[in-house]
C-alpha cells in the first residue's frame, strides 16, 4: 500500500493541502474544528510528516550534535537523555559525540566535523581555550556548557563557585573544620573544578578557617577509582579529615569506598558531599549528599538557544531577529542525604 501523502489527508478531511500544512506546522489561525478534522484524518490514514524534507526546504538537516567529554560519566549520560528529549519536542535529532576531553576532537566538533550535516552544536569543552573559541567564522551555531565562557558565544551553566561555597558552608555548619577538596585544583583557571575550588576557599575564609594547599587532593580524572585513590593516599599519609568536598559524585562514591576500607565512619567521622546528583548516589551506602544541578533546565535552555541560532543562521536576512549572546545560569540545589546528616560536631 502506498504511503499516504498530504493530498490524501486533504481529500479525506475535505480541506485544502495548504490547510493541512498549516495544521501540521501548528499555525494559530486554523479553527479548532478544522484542526481536529485534519488531525483525525492524519491518524486515520497513518500519515507521517516528512521531517527530512521539511528541514531541507529550510536549508537545514534537522540534526544537532551534543559533544561531551565522556559518555560513561553518569552526569553526561543523564544530561544527554534530557537534551534528546528536549530536541525531540522540536523535531530535532541529536548526534552524540564523545570528545575524550581532547583538544583536537573538540576543535573538530566546533568546526562541525568538517561537514554540513549538523545544524548546530551543544559543546561541553574541557581542553579548548578562549582563543580557540574566539573566531568561529563559518562554523555552525554553538552553545557552550560549563565554565569556559567566551564573549559572543551562548553559554549555559550553574553557578559552580556559589554551589561549592554553599556545600562547604553546610559542612562547616555541621562543625567540620578539616575539609579536604577531592579533585580540587589551583583556582586561577577557567574550568569547573577551578570554579568549585574557589567556592570552597571562599567558604573557608568566611568561617575563619585557614586554607591549606595540601587539602586539595588532585586526581587524574573524575572517576570513582580516582576518588578512592586520592582519599586512600591522603589517609596513608596521615591526613585526618572530618569532611570531604568531592568535586563530582563519581569522586565522592570512590571516596566512600576508600573510607569504608579504612574503617572510617560516614558521617560519624567524616562527612562527604559531592556534585551532580547522579542516580548512583541515591543508592550508595550511605546515600550521598550532593549539589544537584537542574539538568533538565540546562538541556532546555541549551536547545532553545541553539534552535534560535539555527533559525537566525538559515533564515532570510532580517526574518529572525538577532539577539546578543546569552550567558544563562540555571538553578542548583543542595540535596542532603545520609553522608552528611547526623553526628554533628560542636
Amino acid at each position: 500500500m502506498a504511503r499516504p501523502r498530504i493530498k490524501d489527508v486533504a481529500r479525506h478531511a475535505g480541506v485544502s493541502e495548504k490547510t493541512v500544512s498549516n495544521v501540521i506546522n501548528d499555525y494559530a489561525h486554523v479553527s479548532d474544528r478544522t484542526r481536529r478534522v485534519v488531525r483525525e484524518a492524519i491518524e486515520h490514514l497513518g500519515y507521517r510528516v516528512n521531517l527530512a524534507g521539511r528541514h531541507l526546504r529550510k536549508g537545514r538537516t534537522g540534526i544537532i550534535a551534543l559533544v561531551v567529554p565522556e559518555l560513561d560519566i553518569p552526569y553526561f549520560a543523564e544530561l544527554a537523555r534530557h537534551v534528546i528529549r528536549e530536541a525531540e519536542e522540536r523535531s530535532l535529532t541529536v548526534l552524540i559525540h564523545q570528545s575524550g576531553a581532547d583538544r583536537d576532537h573538540e576543535l573538530a566538533a566546533l568546526a562541525g566535523f568538517g561537514s554540513t550535516f549538523v545544524d548546530g552544536i551543544i559543546l561541553s569543552p574541557l581542553a579548548l581555550t578562549a582563543d580557540d573559541l574566539r573566531d568561529r567564522t563559518g562554523f555552525p551555531p554553538t552553545v557552550l556548557l560549563g565554565e569556559l565562557l567566551e564573549e559572543g558565544a551562548d553559554h549555559v551553566a550553574i553557578d559552580n563557585e556559589s554551589a561549592a561555597r554553599e556545600a562547604t558552608r553546610h559542612l562547616i555548619g555541621l562543625g567540620r573544620r578539616t575539609i579536604l577538596a577531592v579533585g580540587g585544583r589551583d583556582d586561577s583557571g577557567l574550568g569547573t573544578a577551578e570554579a568549585r575550588t574557589r567556592g570552597y576557599r571562599a567558604a573557608l575564609a568566611e568561617a575563619g578557617i585557614a586554607y591549606d594547599p595540601a587539602a586539595l587532593l588532585p586526581v587524574g580524572s573524575f572517576r570513582m577509582p580516582d576518588g578512592a585513590r586520592a582519599v586512600e593516599r591522603a589517609l596513608e599519609q596521615g591526613a585526618r579529615p572530618d569532611a570531604l568536598l568531592c568535586l563530582n559524585d563519581q569522586l565522592a562514591l570512590g571516596a566512600l569506598r576508600a573510607l569504608h576500607e579504612h574503617g572510617v565512619s560516614v558521617p560519624g567521622d567524616v562527612a562527604v558531599i559531592g556534585f551532580d546528583d547522579v542516580e548512583g548516589g541515591r543508592f550508595s551506602v550511605p546515600t550521598l549528599s550532593t549539589v544537584a544541578p537542574d539538568k533538565a533546565a540546562v538541556a532546555k535552555v541549551a536547545v532553545q538557544l541553539l534552535q534560535h541560532r539555527i533559525e537566525e543562521a538559515t533564515a532570510p536576512d532580517g526574518a529572525v531577529p538577532g539577539v546578543q549572546a546569552q550567558d544563562r545560569i540555571v538553578a542548583h540545589r543542595l540535596v542532603l542525604r545520609e553522608s552528611t546528616q547526623g553526628h554533628e560536631r560542636r
